[in-house]
């Protein structure tokens, strides 16, 4: 379930909220009870190491085999 950033407009907190994608629009009431809330834009981080082998042979471009010049 994605989880939704928010912060109070009352309180200034804040907030995150897990809850499925067809509610994502719906109001959010902070942690104090206050109902003027904002939904916050959030960017996503992707961590960890890809197992991506390095191309063979040459890399392209002048002189790599691509111009026909090498």
């Amino acid at each position: 379930m994605p989880t939704y950033a928010y912060r109070c407009r009352e309180c200034t907190q804040t907030f995150e909220l897990n809850r499925p994608m067809s509610d994502s629009g719906a109001p959010a009431t902070c942690p104090e009870g206050h109902a003027d809330t904002v939904k916050l834009l959030t960017t996503v981080a992707l961590t960890g190491s890809a197992s991506v082998p390095a191309p063979a042979g040459g890399g392209g471009g002048c002189c790599g085999g691509a111009c026909g010049c090498g």
